[in-house]
């Protein structure tokens, strides 16, 4: 494979050196970008793009094509392929988001859930991981990701999205059984997957755990973090001759810092409720954090966006061991100049932070 032009974003996973802090954003290929617009309106809509490798890579470089200033670029895919895999039938109502054709409600469901290959169930996926890392060409690093068990398994339980999960967490209580039988069988897809996206040229990993934050202290412990800390351990943690970071992100998951650097990943995702400087003090050396500036400071001018990229520069301090971002993806509405006045003003700032 090509050498590494820009190598930043790995090094500060690793805690190694950096001339400058790394940054991408979470969502950075969408619909803030007119020529992402572009690309899903000749695609025909979402599945189409993401399940075409030439689309899903041309929309993942768009980004950078743009923003220079970004260090990785991500993957353009879904966290719900692989519930889609396993038969659920997934597809997109305007305006309401993710669907299922199937909802998974009782054991004899979940028992004749298939464990996806992620060569003949998902190798649209990784012919995209492959397209992206050979048109990269060394580039920037190249990050996979996917969705945690407890994340996936509510949008199977649920049928789509939920605001309050009633029938994931009936399910946890009512049938503590048929929930862990759930959660493995999707914590074995995920890390075949996610191993399948290394192979295939993946150089970082990231697992969004985005509602595991809705879990009480000892349910997000015995629920969620037991199976991404399973996902963790299976992993492929080295190829093509370097280590392969692993990033958990778990939206709200601030009150469990200790915990979730305990995992064995190399970094944590932060949303923007944590104080990242707190965060520091809390895990120590364990781990490298990643983020975390509020995603809708990007609705603001130039210089106020620019003023809370400082606050939280000075807040992490000096050293290695960062990489910026936002505390969640990008909304549809940023204007793509105030995304571009945010990724100058990182680079731009942080500087003085590594001399």
């Amino acid at each position: 494979m090509t050498a590494l032009k820009n190598d930043r974003f790995l090094r500060a996973l690793l805690k190694q050196p950096v001339d400058v802090t790394p940054v991408w954003m979470m969502r950075q290929a969408g619909r803030y970008l007119p020529e992402y617009r572009a690309s899903r309106a000749n695609a025909g809509d979402f599945m189409s793009l993401c399940m075409n490798p030439e689309f899903a890579c041309e929309v993942t470089l768009q980004p950078l094509d743009r923003y220079p200033q970004l260090d990785a670029a991500i993957l353009f895919s879904d966290i719900l392929t692989i519930p889609d895999a396993m038969g659920q039938g997934l597809y997109f109502e305007t305006g309401e988001g993710p669907r299922f054709k199937k909802v998974v409600s009782t054991l004899a469901d979940i028992e004749a859930l298939p464990i996806p290959d992620p060569q003949k169930d998902l190798g649209y996926v990784m012919d995209a991981v492959s397209t992206i890392r050979r048109e990269l060409n060394g580039r920037v690093p190249l990050i996979g990701f996917a969705g945690s068990p407890w994340t996936l398994a509510t949008y199977m339980v649920e049928g789509g999205s939920s605001k309050d999960f009633r029938k994931s967490k009936a399910m946890l209580y009512d049938n503590p059984q048929a929930m862990h039988l759930l959660l493995d069988k999707l914590a074995q897809s995920v890390t075949s997957y996610l191993n399948g996206q290394i192979l295939a040229g993946a150089q970082a990993v990231q697992i969004f755990d985005s509602w595991g934050g809705s879990l009480s202290a000892a349910a997000y412990q015995e629920f969620s973090l037991a199976y991404m800390r399973k996902i963790v351990s299976g992993l492929i943690r080295e190829h093509d001759g370097r280590k392969v970071p692993v990033i958990l992100f778990t939206k709200g998951g601030g009150l469990w810092l200790e915990s979730i650097a305990d995992a064995g990943a190399d970094a944590l995702g932060l949303d923007w409720t944590c104080d990242i400087g707190e965060a520091r003090r809390r895990v120590g050396s364990k781990v490298s954090l990643q983020g975390n500036m509020d995603p809708t400071v990007l609705y603001a001018n130039p210089q106020a966006i620019r003023s809370e990229v400082a606050r939280i520069l000075a807040s992490y301090g000096t050293g290695s061991g960062h990489v910026f971002n936002l505390g969640h993806g990008i909304t549809p509405e940023v204007k793509p100049e105030h995304a571009g006045a945010f990724l100058e003003a990182v680079h731009e700032l942080s500087a003085s932070y590594h001399a």
